[in-house]
């Protein structure tokens, strides 16, 4: 049998403004045969305006490990705390389209 690889510790720098994070509400995913992009948006709570909080772009294979990573985490959360909804959030779903 052989020896599985050893884990090797990763040390990821980070500024003080990546840590605090950026909230988003809605994620807008778009996806061609290289990569997948995910366009992390604030919508204002009481105008129809949007503003970009992060753009990710990530290669097929990584997407799907994000999906499962993120199916894993809800699942726990779930049996933490309950069964979230599912479906479409309140309001109707936005037509997004972004300007410079």
């Amino acid at each position: 049998m052989a020896d599985a690889p050893k884990q090797q510790q990763v040390q990821i720098k980070a500024d003080e403004k990546e840590l605090l994070g950026q909230y988003s509400n809605l994620v807008v995913v778009h996806h061609n045969a290289e990569e997948f992009t995910l366009n992390f948006v604030y919508m204002f709570p009481t105008v129809p305006q949007g503003k970009l909080v992060a753009s990710l772009i990530v290669n097929p294979a990584h997407a799907k490990r994000l999906m499962r990573a993120l199916q894993e985490n809800v699942a726990r959360y779930e049996a933490q705390f309950g069964k979230l909804p599912e479906g479409p959030g309140p309001g109707p779903e936005p037509n997004v389209g972004f300007v410079q």
